[in-house]
């Protein structure tokens, strides 16, 4: 397993962040990204919580913020090289933001991701 650090695992999430289109990070709303050691159960690398776009509507007001997960340990365990991590996170950051934005896991897969 390699050795990334939580503050660099959490440059590394913030980096992954910036690279999200400009017109598409300023639609999201109500949601926090933070930088999880374990996840809740095996095998996932982040988790998205909440409400995606999609289904809030008149209602919509109020409520906490959607949670986007990123599991560090996990994604270290299958990773092999710094470069790994840096995709990796890349990759999940990407994945988890598409449900916020109502993108199932059979369209993401479909897409490509």
């Amino acid at each position: 397993m390699i050795d990334v650090p939580l503050d660099k695992f959490e440059e590394l999430v913030s980096e992954a962040l910036d690279t999200i289109p400009p017109g598409l990070a300023k639609v999201m709303d109500n949601v926090v990204v933070v930088v999880v050691d374990d996840p809740p159960e095996p095998g996932l690398l982040g988790l998205y919580t909440g409400i995606p776009l999609t289904e809030r509507g008149d209602w919509y007001s109020g409520v906490l913020p959607d949670r986007i997960e990123i599991y560090r340990n996990p994604t270290l365990e299958i990773c092999e090289t710094p470069e790994e991590v840096v995709e990796e996170v890349r990759i999940t950051v990407v994945h988890e933001i598409a449900h916020h934005f109502g993108i199932d896991d059979e369209r993401l897969h479909e897409l490509g991701w």
